[in-house]
């Protein structure tokens, strides 16, 4: 009973701020609306509220609308799309890997997984000659969750098991070698550099209905996966003979998560690239207002991903005129700052 009642006191956090959460929720909520408004609105093209609204009711009735901004808007409806369900995605599966790995410097980027998607990527498009999205996801989804695996083994090795600092140490590691190896495979090879250029930076720019429908189901099954796994997460967060002592199969737990993540992350990535930042710094944000309970901290993680990755997005059309600046390199300059100016607040060592 002690052991249980101290696991739901960690999760809950202190008792003011469990009783903000309400309000910060519905703050985060009209975040996320606000970013789909100014996405829909903001562009090469601005557009007033009357376009937007008949650009939406437009494109629910199946008719292309007389106006150009209007038009303008349609346009920008999948992009929208697109960028909402990637950053819901990255956001969560960064949640997700710090809450297993218990290191509060883990995500998708650090921990191999979008390099690992981008190296089985590239020796798709070099040697295999792929080019559909269902190929693309396929050979990200191997890539992801061998280069995740191997990480994690390698950060398991030696006394104390998997530490956060063997686990980043690892990730690095293992990322500064498959990027080495991106290099040599496209280097010699102009054709695959050029396929592979605009989608190693990260964008949701080459937005489509088809290959969105691909992935949705595959992101909605993880998601799905995730949200069940939060009480298994709370009780990790104590450490593993707590979670033992509480009834939690830790070994399972941690494998169903682990899995989710991955396959949140590359499913991502073979759509849109590999976006940076987004599943690192989300989760900081969302520990600090909503604390460590993994079932407030999960959905509000997808909904701040969701958040920043739709505004960034506009930002890079914004800045980029009369081109864009893609998602991918607005994220990290929107997230570093903000992720050093939380690392100097929280010095948080492990979670």
């Amino acid at each position: 009973m002690t052991l249980l009642t101290d696991a739901r006191r960690r999760a809950d956090g202190p008792r003011p701020a469990a009783r903000r959460r309400p309000a910060f929720l519905i703050g985060v909520l009209i975040v996320v609306v606000v970013s789909i408004a100014l996405s829909l609105a903001l562009g090469s093209r601005p557009v007033s509220l009357a376009e937007v609204l008949e650009g939406i009711t437009a494109w629910i009735g199946g008719r292309t609308p007389d106006e150009i901004g209007a038009i303008a808007v349609q346009e920008r409806i999948p992009r929208t799309v697109l960028a909402l369900l990637a950053g819901a995605a990255l956001g969560l599966s960064g949640a997700l890997m710090q809450a297993v790995t218990r290191n509060p410097i883990a995500d998708p980027g650090i921990l191999g997984v979008n390099t690992g998607a981008a190296l089985f990527v590239v020796c798709g498009i070099a040697f295999l000659g792929i080019t559909s999205a269902v190929e693309f996801l396929v050979l990200a989804l191997i890539g992801g969750s061998l280069v995740a695996a191997f990480v994690y083994v390698v950060g398991s090795i030696g006394p104390g098991g998997s530490t956060p600092i063997k686990l980043a140490l690892a990730g690095a590691a293992t990322t500064a070698a498959l990027s080495s190896l991106v290099s040599a495979v496209l280097l010699p090879r102009i054709a695959a550099m050029d396929v592979f250029r605009f989608w190693q930076v990260g964008g949701v720019g080459g937005a489509e209905w088809g290959t969105m429908a691909i992935v949705a189901p595959l992101l909605a099954v993880a998601a799905v996966a995730a949200f069940l796994s939060a009480p298994m997460l709370n009780a990790l967060a104590l450490g593993d003979e707590v979670a033992v002592g509480l009834g939690v199969n830790v070994t399972a737990g941690r494998l169903i998560a682990s899995a989710a993540g991955v396959v949140l992350c590359a499913a991502v990535t073979a759509l849109a690239g590999p976006i940076a930042f987004v599943g690192l710094m989300v989760p900081h944000v969302a520990r600090l207002l909503f604390g460590p309970d993994q079932r407030w901290l999960l959905p509000v993680c997808a909904l701040g991903g969701a958040a920043l990755l739709t505004v960034s997005d506009t930002i890079g059309r914004l800045i980029g005129y009369p081109g864009e600046v893609e998602a991918g390199i607005v994220t990290a300059f929107v997230g570093a700052p903000i992720l050093v100016i939380i690392a100097r607040r929280t010095r948080m060592k492990a979670l």
